[in-house]
């Protein structure tokens, strides 16, 4: 292994803990920038661009096995610029060449290694190479390059360049089918924006419905990602359908995750993603946009069913993220790795002869309800901690009541906890980003709507804080922060989903600072990221380095695409405004993609989202008097499908307040307005929760 005293490349100089970890690899890296495309371009050489994350356990490999090896990294140096490159600061690099990789036949993932000529463009790339499947690849392209195959490898990657280029709309079709249904809507009366139908939504629901595993919960395939906005999408079909199966499916998927080895059952937090299809063996790394959105999703579902297991699991995430992710000024850090001491989930996991020593008597009831057994559940004969049964089941299987298995699972979790103190704990990614902040913001938004649980409030408005005063650049966004350090422009990642996030923490608290705060925000984005052509926005600004294309995010994925929160956005903020151009353009972003979102849900179930608002629109609720925000509690509580919360305790400019007055017997009044009309006020949430009803 390279050490500072045998070898320290450029990446000493980066900021980004996953480059920093290869700042003493032999390899001549270089990062991301003018000073490596020159080079290559100067020399005439071509580029290897390798992308991964810090808790990226299959990144880890490939470094140990091949970037700190000298004999590989001296034919790397021979024949290549070499750069390196963390997607999570670079999402619009690692978009271009992921985009590269599915192009050339390859399933994409992390690490990503693509050889490009010296003009940036992809010619041929994989993920992961053992080091002899590596060494011999280098070989080979270095030759061809440099032999007789360069004029046949730099045609390639201009016809790559070109599929990476076209757009996204055109390319999966959905343009000239939108364009179709335009011309024929355009001869008929919609009731409804964007052309959305029942019937139509009756198709996207069952399209997705046979995408779902019915016995374990999740998609029906193989690896498992919790994926929240697919089941965030199923519980606003429950409130405007009433479908029992849709929350079933619901129920299931999040038992099934917060019983499962993906959830961290002693910290609380959940790993990216399950291996098997019953959520048991995860890859261990904890990202923060997972849990951020898991907080929003599982608070969601408390309001809709009161189960109190997902109560749980948002107080114990809050608390993981507090502990594990949270800076001294209240910003969160991105990841925690898979692996200690190089090896991945060690951390995590025990044998029965470790549960032995650390539990005594009690390891036999204890490996009871965790599953675990002598020969071990997973690898090495060591045991994930996972459940099977709820506490009342487990009493009842045990000779138990409830309540003594509720006192022994607080102990063991403490007895667990202590021996991990003394285990090396995985890695800290320590870099702060905007948009993975704002998930997080939106999830405590949620939390706090679901249990008033004051802690929650004040982490909210204490990250709000820190994004404005670290993360911005008087109108703009930073992308990064690192050592109190900011850098690299936001993406549209991160002004979707930070506009997102204020103006829900403008709902639970009624500062209209942050509903101001997201209308300048989006007339950033308006005028720096729309391309009007297509009513969809960029993923970079019109001031960003220019790539060898520039791409738009349509498809939601672990996180929602960038175009479905902006359109969410303009859905949200437009009725809060009375800017019918936003909401204009929400409707109109949606027309372009509705074919695909009914044909392919699993994979834009954000989108869906927006689909089932427009179809079933609900209420702009305007709260008015001294018990505003005790209003807004009591309402707030339940789960309310795409109602916009407005108040006040005195007065306001806000369109959807000023013409609502104080009573002038001063009782708080709640106004509950559809389509462009007030019912008469109410004056208890009790009586407004049945004008609420889609019923």
């Amino acid at each position: 292994m390279g050490n500072a005293s045998e070898f320290t490349n450029r990446l000493a100089q980066e900021s980004s803990p996953y480059l920093r970890q290869h700042m003493h690899n032999p390899v001549d890296w270089y990062p991301w920038g003018p000073e490596a495309l020159q080079k290559a371009q100067a020399e005439q050489k071509p580029i290897l661009v390798s992308i991964g994350y810090a808790a990226c356990h299959w990144c880890h490999v490939m470094e140990r096995e091949s970037f700190e090896d000298a004999g590989v990294a001296r034919v790397m140096n021979q024949h290549f610029v070499c750069i390196k490159v963390d997607r999570e600061e670079r999402p619009d690099v690692d978009q271009i060449y992921l985009d590269a990789l599915h192009a050339m036949g390859v399933q994409g993932g992390w690490p990503l290694n693509v050889f490009l000529t010296p003009a940036a463009k992809p010619f041929y790339g994989g993920t992961y190479f053992s080091k002899g499947n590596w060494q011999q690849l280098l070989a080979n392209i270095g030759q061809a390059y440099n032999g007789e195959h360069r004029q046949e490898l730099e045609q390639s990657a201009e016809r790559f360049a070109r599929v990476i280029g076209s757009s996204e709309l055109e390319k999966y079709g959905a343009k000239q089918v939108a364009e179709a249904r335009a011309s024929m809507e355009a001869f008929s009366v919609q009731n409804q924006p964007a052309g959305v139908s029942d019937a139509e939504f009756q198709t996207l629901a069952a399209n997705l419905a046979a995408k779902l595993d019915p016995q374990h919960g999740g998609m029906d395939r193989v690896p498992k990602f919790p994926m929240p906005s697919v089941w965030r999408f199923l519980l606003r079909c429950h409130a405007i359908s009433g479908s029992e199966a849709m929350l079933s499916q619901v129920v299931l998927t999040l038992r099934e995750m917060a019983w499962g080895g993906i959830y961290d059952q002693v910290h609380g937090g959940f790993a990216r993603y399950s291996t098997d299809e019953k959520w048991l063996a995860p890859h261990f790394e904890k990202m923060l946009y997972d849990n951020g959105q898991l907080l929003s999703l599982y608070s969601e579902a408390f309001q809709v069913t009161g189960e109190e297991l997902f109560r749980e699991v948002v107080y114990d995430t809050v608390e993981f993220i507090r502990l594990e992710l949270m800076n001294a000024e209240g910003g969160f850090f991105s990841s925690l790795d898979a692996d200690s001491e190089g090896e991945e989930g060690k951390y995590y996991v025990f044998t029965r002869e470790e549960l032995q020593q650390i539990l005594g008597d009690e390891e036999p009831l204890f490996s009871a309800y965790y599953n675990c057994t002598a020969l071990g559940n997973w690898e090495h004969g060591r045991n994930i901690l996972h459940r099977r049964l709820s506490d009342a089941d487990f009493a009842a299987a045990h000779q138990l009541t409830p309540g003594l298995v509720a006192e022994l699972v607080q102990g063991w979790k403490q007895k667990i906890m202590a021996a991990r103190a003394y285990r090396v704990r995985p890695g800290l990614d320590s870099k702060v980003l905007a948009g993975w902040n704002a998930l997080v913001l939106q999830g405590l938004c949620d939390a706090y709507r679901a249990f008033a649980e004051p802690e929650f409030l004040v982490m909210a408005h204490r990250n709000a804080r820190y994004i404005q005063q670290t993360l911005r650049d008087g109108e703009r966004l930073f992308r990064t922060t690192k050592g109190g350090k900011a850098s690299i422009p936001g993406f549209l990642e991160d002004y979707a989903l930070v506009i997102q996030a204020y103006i829900s923490l403008y709902e639970i608290g009624f500062a209209e600072e942050w509903l101001h705060e997201a209308e300048g925000l989006t007339e950033y984005v308006l005028n720096h990221f729309f391309d009007p052509a297509e009513k969809q926005f960029y993923f970079t600004d019109s001031s960003a380095e220019a790539l060898i294309a520039r791409k738009k995010e349509l498809f939601d994925n672990v996180i929602s695409a960038s175009n479905s929160v902006m359109a969410h956005n303009l859905h949200r903020l437009g009725r809060h405004l009375e800017t019918a151009a936003y909401t204009e353009l929400a409707a109109a972003m949606l027309t372009q993609v509705r074919p695909l979102v009914v044909q392919e849900p699993q994979h834009l179930s954000n989108w869906a989202s927006l689909y089932a608002a427009l179809l079933r629109p609900g209420p702009e609720i305007a709260i008015v008097g001294p018990d505003a925000d005790e209003y807004r509690e009591a309402l707030s509580r339940h789960f309310l499908h795409d109602a916009v919360l407005a108040g006040t305790e005195a007065g306001s400019s806000l369109p959807l307040l000023r013409l609502h007055r104080l009573p002038s017997h001063e009782r708080t009044a709640i106004y509950v307005c559809r389509n462009q009309a007030c019912m008469a006020p109410v004056y208890s949430a009790a009586d407004a929760l049945p004008l609420l009803c889609f019923a």
